[in-house]
């Protein structure tokens, strides 16, 4: 879009008269959109991008390229790249029809070349990119990106971003270990489990946690405590020595969120939150 103004003067007699300045634009042959087909990312999800470009001018467009900067950010003195391109995803439909897969350069930044507009029609560019170590994950966390379109019949480049965000959840996952390994009859054994943390959102006590388990050996005059602090039969915990059933009461366990260290290569090192609950009887 090309903003113009102007005005005019008159020469009479000697004199002159200047008129009131006019306002107005030009637009561009080609208008573009791009959309992400969903709004959030986690660590390894993948992100598809719908680029929309329609033509108002009366004329065909050709030899269009599209630059996709992949969410590039500067760190250390060089850019790093958030998002990859998925090869072999392209897919590129003319007024809603399916075309041949137009010439992609990976990149980074991605490069999608040889594409055409009709007159007074559209064109629609869809392809996938992943989550690379250099996309930050925390709960504020967000990747930019913005896709640059160039070619024949345009007077400047014309720009589309979309920004999507870190998705906010917890992801657990849990770790079982016995110590001895081997044991007598009467002899004392200890469960350890071990509850990891990678989302960027703590599990809190409403969020009813319950660690669930069947002792087989049966243990017997059971001790159970929660990172060092010792928990209470009926009140943090229940067991039934006849079956060997145990359960944590609901929301007892809290785990706190993952941390996000950035590397000096510009990765992101994810810290898992952990939380540690050890069951010690006598089988």
């Amino acid at each position: 879009m090309a903003i113009f103004t102007n005005f005019a003067t008159l020469s009479y007699n000697g004199g002159s008269a200047t008129s009131n300045t006019v306002t107005g634009e030009i637009l561009e042959a080609v208008y573009a959109t791009k959309t992400a087909v969903t709004k959030t990312y986690g660590a390894s999800t993948t992100v598809t991008y719908v680029i929309s470009l329609v033509n108002s001018s009366a004329s065909t467009v050709s030899g269009i390229t599209l630059t996709d900067d992949l969410g590039a950010y500067s760190f250390g003195g060089a850019d790093v790249y958030p998002l990859e391109y998925t090869d072999g995803s392209v897919l590129y439909y003319v007024n809603g029809l399916l075309n041949a897969t137009p010439a992609v350069t990976a990149g980074p930044p991605l490069v999608i070349s040889g594409i055409s507009i009709p007159a007074g029609g559209n064109a629609t560019i869809v392809y996938e990119t992943s989550v690379t170590g250099f996309a930050p994950l925390a709960a504020d966390a967000t990747i930019d990106n913005t896709v640059t379109i160039t070619g024949n019949g345009l007077s400047a480049p014309v720009t589309a971003s979309e920004t999507v965000s870190a998705a906010e959840a917890s992801e657990l996952n849990i770790t079982k270990a016995v110590n001895p390994v081997t044991v007598t009859p009467n002899g004392q054994l200890t469960y350890t489990f071990v509850i990891e943390n990678t989302g960027n959102q703590a599990v809190v006590a409403t969020d009813d946690l319950i660690l669930n388990d069947n002792f087989d050996p049966i243990l017997m005059g059971i001790t159970v405590t929660l990172d060092g602090t010792v928990l209470t039969l009926g009140t943090d915990y229940t067991y039934d020595e006849a079956t060997g059933a145990f359960a944590t009461v609901a929301g007892r366990i809290t785990v706190p969120a993952a941390t996000y260290t950035q590397t000096p290569d510009g990765s992101w090192v994810t810290t898992p939150g952990t939380t540690v609950l050890t069951v010690t009887g006598t089988v």
